[in-house]
């Protein structure tokens, strides 16, 4: 359907309003691609005097002024909406209603208001905000941006077309057109939602679109390395130096809790001696600038010492001189055939291995795991505590098994 040609301005009497005079108030009412808006003319007159085409009868003197009156109305409201198609931009009616009222020119728009707040997190990136947050809001705007093309057919809206039809379409929209998780497009929605409310407390926006409207996270299964597989990867033989790389920054992380992008910036100088003459890593979270501290395992150190005199890490001044994520998690999958692990070997598999397999199953406290991993709320740590539950309980199972049949035997 051509969103241009549905257009159309009628008039009619608000019934539900009579004045002492028993007159009617005459509202005008603009539609446009199935959207309606209206609004009052500020006019009146008695419903015996009013016809279905939208005009008051007879030759009295008030019906030939309100008559001219409606008809300079629906010339505006025609030439408002010319003006807009030639500025590229959709006539909602919504639109040629705020442009009717002299709002227009001084309202807000929704990328204007979302870079805005985005170009105030770069500038606060090290102090309040890490880089990486300013990319996710970066990339929302991105998706916010097309959204807005692919659904109204224009570059840009007005923050007051924000309703819950938006907001519930642009989650449809992630997840059928981008192919988003429901995770990652609640996230993308958590951001968006962000500069919505910043727009409700600067009063440009007078009601919030996401009043009535909510997408919670699902609980992700978090899936880790056994010992046994743990062990097998650190021992296996591999003879290709790439490969072998990768596996030693994997198995690296395995043991220290880091994730990819703290590994590729880890430098001798995050390396100290700690209280306890231990050598220990401090640095800081690039995915949420949080202050970590972790004590180094014997097999970190081992595979530490292993790159010290590596001409690559020598240059870039690192401990381990890792390829991009993406080759990472390429290569790991080659790692994973070699030592027959059938899991789905990627780089934050070896963060999800050091907080169950390595530390909360070994009886290290949740207090002391979510400060290494540089957690912000314990409560995220506690979904890693539900895993190593979880493998209790399967154990435990095991034996009371094994031990019905001993009972069994003895019997």
């Amino acid at each position: 359907m051509d969103i241009l040609n549905t257009f159309s301005v009628s008039f009619f009497l608000r019934s539900d309003k009579p004045d002492a005079e028993k007159k009617l108030p005459i509202f005008m009412r603009i539609t446009a691609n199935g959207e309606r808006a209206n609004l009052s003319i500020q006019r009146r007159i008695e419903p015996d005097r009013w016809n279905n085409a939208g005009k008051v009868l007879g030759t009295r003197q008030d019906a030939k002024e309100i008559n001219s009156y409606i008809d300079t109305l629906r010339n505006k409201i025609f030439n408002i909406r010319s003006e807009l198609i030639n500025q590229s931009e959709v006539p909602t009616a919504e639109k040629i209603k705020m442009q009717f009222l002299g709002h227009g020119k001084s309202q807000k728009t929704v990328l204007e208001v979302f870079k805005y707040h985005n170009d105030q997190v770069k500038e606060l990136i090290g102090q309040d905000y890490a880089a990486g947050t300013f990319q996710r809001y970066e990339a929302a705007l991105k998706h916010v941006k097309e959204f807005i093309s692919y659904k109204y057919k224009t570059d840009n809206l007005y923050l007051t077309q924000l309703n819950h039809e938006f907001v519930t379409e642009f989650e449809h929209y992630l997840k059928v057109i981008k192919k988003c998780g429901h995770n990652t497009t609640a996230k993308y929605i958590k951001n968006f939602k962000k500069v919505v409310l910043l727009s409700v407390k600067n009063d440009w926006l007078p009601r919030d679109p996401f009043a009535n409207y909510s997408i919670p996270l699902k609980e992700v299964k978090r899936e880790c390395l056994t010992t046994e597989e743990l062990e097998t990867l650190e021992k296996k033989e591999i003879t290709i130096e790439r490969l072998a790389l990768v596996r030693d920054a994997f198995v690296f992380s395995c043991y220290t809790g880091l994730a990819y992008v703290d590994i590729a910036a880890l430098s001798p100088e995050n390396i100290i001696k700690g209280i306890d003459g231990e050598f220990w890593i401090k640095t800081y979270r690039a995915k949420t600038d949080t202050k970590t501290n972790i004590p180094l395992l014997p097999k970190a150190i081992e595979i530490m010492n292993r790159y010290k005199k590596n001409h690559e890490a020598v240059i870039r001044n690192r401990i381990i001189p890792v390829s991009s994520n993406q080759k990472m998690n390429a290569y790991l999958k080659e790692i994973a055939t070699i030592c027959g692990i059938k899991k789905n070997l990627t780089y934050h598999l070896a963060r999800h291995t050091f907080a169950t397999t390595v530390t909360l199953t070994n009886g290290v406290p949740i207090e002391s795991v979510s400060q290494m991993l540089g957690h912000t709320n314990i409560k995220t740590t506690q979904i890693y505590a539900k895993v190593v539950e979880k493998k209790v309980s399967e154990d435990m199972g095991k034996l009371r098994g094994i031990l019905s049949n001993v009972d069994k035997n003895q019997k």
